[in-house]
């Protein structure tokens, strides 16, 4: 392994993309780390150490962020806008027509898709700003800690122009993050978005294992790792694993060439699904918790009902009913994406129109019919998997009482396991290019 990444660097072009690449992710590890303007960083850092951000909006915005949420730096929305903005565009496919057109007509149709996310990113990232700013002058951010006015303000001036400053700051960062992830992608190597969010989440594995060594001790910590190799392994396997249908290609005659006459196949994965549907599912869990914030009474004698069970029962991870409900959105999540994502009749029609078709089966209805039974065969395990990984978290909140500084499941590894693997196949291809051995054997 060692050798075949020497062998990268000592190939020019490859050396040059790799190095352009260690660039952009260096930088955006450094902005992680820039105060915004008019934050004061010293109370920033008291109100950090002081405040639970384990749970809620932080786990999650936090996560893809790398840390820069809380340290309201000029990276602070990292990431998280341009995931929304393409999931939302990808949704609109299914409402939209001119949407599915536009994605049907090739490279041409998906440039202007990319454009209405650049915008949409952008759009997303100004209301962002506002709120994160209006979180941290009114002391939400951390829980009530650096509100204006008291003695360690997150924003000591508050004046309209500092947090115009400071709003057109964050979201020209979640610009910058965009604009530097294409980057990646078109000039170095891999996805530049998956690698920034890569980077992200392993900056925070460093510090949650040594949370857990500092609580737990030594004990707890060596079994956190071996469970970690192990889950790992486990999520490689499961991730590399997928269903081949077999699909062959008539010969046809195109003026004096034959054309066809092959036979490859459709990779169907276990987990077609990603690690959407846990995003969705925890962020709907979320959504009941913020409810509640924002209708409890000022008097906390004449709390209602439901609030109160919403604040015993979809609170905290470490009760059951939370834990079943995530697990149950996740599989449904599952579904629902894998579905939108994957059309079995645009596929049966495709192969129709190049003379391919299923051995034994039909073209037609019955090769639809039968790649949406495929597809819901897979799905079941597949959505199981999703479902225990996002668990992971909250069942070692219960047993080591790890919280989110368990580092080794739910959405962190799924992300770091799967760009991890993609851009290794990427390097071992422009290897395998260059009549080299490439990095997987």
């Amino acid at each position: 392994m060692l050798t075949a990444f020497g062998r990268a660097f000592r190939t020019p072009d490859l050396r040059r993309k790799l190095l352009f690449t260690l660039g952009i992710l260096a930088i955006f590890r450094l902005g992680a780390f820039i105060p915004s303007p008019g934050v004061d960083y010293r109370n920033v850092q008291q109100c950090v150490n002081s405040a639970n951000t384990s749970e809620g909006i932080y786990q999650l915005v936090n996560l893809f962020s790398g840390g820069a949420l809380l340290q309201v730096s000029i990276f602070a929305l990292g990431i998280m806008p341009y995931i929304t903005a393409s999931i939302i565009v990808q949704l609109l496919r299914v409402v939209i027509p001119r949407f599915q057109e536009l994605h049907l007509e090739g490279a041409q149709g998906q440039g202007q898709l990319t454009q209405y996310t650049r915008y949409l990113t952008i759009a997303l990232g100004l209301l962002n700003a506002t709120t994160l700013v209006t979180l941290a002058r009114s002391g939400q951010l951390f829980a009530g800690c650096g509100a204006a006015g008291s003695a360690t303000p997150l924003i000591p001036d508050d004046s309209l122009v500092v947090i115009g400053l400071l709003i057109l700051t964050l979201t020209a960062g979640s610009g910058l993050i965009m604009w530097m992830g294409e980057l990646v992608t078109e000039k170095g190597v891999g996805n530049g978005m998956s690698l920034l969010i890569f980077v992200a989440i392993a900056a925070q594995f460093p510090t949650s294992l040594g949370a857990i060594l500092k609580t737990q001790g030594w004990g707890t910590f060596l079994i956190v790792l071996l469970l970690g190799l192990v889950i790992v392994a486990l999520v490689v396997f499961v991730e590399q694993s997928q269903r081949r249908v077999p699909v062959q290609y008539a010969k046809r005659m195109i003026g004096r060439r034959t054309m066809g006459g092959t036979s490859t196949y459709i990779p169907i994965k276990v987990n077609m699904a990603g690690v959407i549907p846990v995003i969705f599912a925890s962020s709907m869990l979320y959504l009941p918790s913020l409810l509640a914030q924002f209708a409890t009474p000022k008097n906390s004698a004449n709390i209602p009902g439901w609030i109160e069970w919403i604040n015993t029962y979809l609170t905290r991870g470490d009760h059951p009913i939370y834990m079943l409900m995530y697990f149950l959105l996740t599989i449904g999540f599952t579904y629902f994406y894998v579905a939108i994502t994957f059309n079995p009749e645009e596929v049966s029609d495709n192969m129709k129109k190049y003379g391919g078709f299923i051995p034994g089966i039909r073209a037609g209805k019955p090769t639809q019919d039968y790649l949406q039974y495929v597809i819901s065969r897979v799905t079941l395990p597949g959505s199981l998997y999703l479902g225990i990984i996002a668990l992971i978290p909250l069942i070692a909140l219960v047993l080591i009482g790890a919280n989110q500084n368990f580092p080794f499941g739910g959405t962190s590894l799924l992300i770091v396991v799967g760009v991890g693997l993609e851009t290794v196949k990427q390097i071992d291809a422009q290897l395998q290019q260059r009549h080299y051995e490439g990095l997987l054997r």
